[in-house]
């Protein structure tokens, strides 16, 4: 009689990458690093196994939807710094912009308060449009110089992202909506002790702070990878005596000496 033992370790083949990041609408470097982090999946071999979740952060939650201040004062006044030293900075953030072919329009640029357009972005989640959305208020913001802080632009950028005008309407007129799901986010971000954005965090392990350069994004993905991907190695625990075994050309037969040991 033959007994046969299986013993079977089941292993994931492959583990996907998931990317959480914290970002805000009116922040440049969010778009930035957005960009660069695009960039550099293309780079990326695996990138389709990959998958990108946006989280809400706001650099002002106390900002006014509507505000007659120009970005450069507005910066000043936040920041402890002159009128031209904002402007300066802004034209530094400029030149990183078009690195990544982001055209920024600091000139005409409307700061804004962006908790509805948070809301409007999980929403837009729950019909797969999140990505989309995102994109396209952070450009109607850098580069169209909207006021995405205002009901009526908002509804225009959601159409544009192929949301239904008339849920995303319903969606902004209840204050309560989706107001819970980015209240989650900030807090989740404060257990994580994050104080500025952009922030990326791979498979809630590992984490990348700020804009940094393609090569980095590159570097960080791979080693995440190779790292959730290793191979199971396996140590032979066998004594190298006794061990009979059968294969698809018949069963190893110990000899009598070898049963009497």
């Amino acid at each position: 009689m033959v007994l046969l033992i299986l013993i079977t370790i089941t292993f994931n083949e492959v583990f996907n990458l998931k990317i959480e990041v914290w970002s805000d609408f009116v922040c440049p470097f969010c778009y930035i690093g957005k960009r660069r982090l695009e960039t550099a999946l293309e780079h990326f071999p695996n990138k389709e196994e990959v998958e990108i979740e946006f989280k809400s952060f706001e650099l002002d939650p106390n900002a006014p939807k509507n505000s007659d201040i120009h970005i450069n004062e507005a910066l000043a006044k936040k920041y402890g710094m002159s009128v031209e030293e904002a402007k300066r900075a802004n034209e530094g953030l400029k030149q990183q912009a078009a690195t990544v072919g982001l055209d920024f329009n600091f000139d005409n640029m409307k700061p804004t308060n962006t908790f509805d357009a948070h809301r409007l972005a999980k929403y837009a989640k729950t019909v797969g449009k999140e990505a989309d959305l995102t994109e396209k208020l952070l450009s109607a913001y850098f580069t169209e110089s909207k006021n995405v802080g205002d009901q009526e632009t908002l509804l225009t950028i959601a159409e544009a992202a192929g949301i239904d005008r008339e849920s995303a309407l319903n969606v902004l007129n209840d204050e309560k909506e989706f107001s819970n799901d980015v209240r989650i986010d900030q807090a989740i971000a404060g257990q994580y002790g994050i104080r500025g954005v952009p922030y990326f965090i791979i498979n809630q392990k590992y984490a990348i702070s700020g804009a940094q350069p393609m090569e980095s994004f590159v570097g960080a993905l791979q080693k995440v990878w190779d790292e959730e991907n290793k191979k199971p190695v396996f140590q032979d625990l066998s004594d190298g005596e006794g061990g009979s075994y059968c294969t698809d050309e018949g069963c190893e037969i110990p000899s009598k000496d070898e049963k009497n040991k």
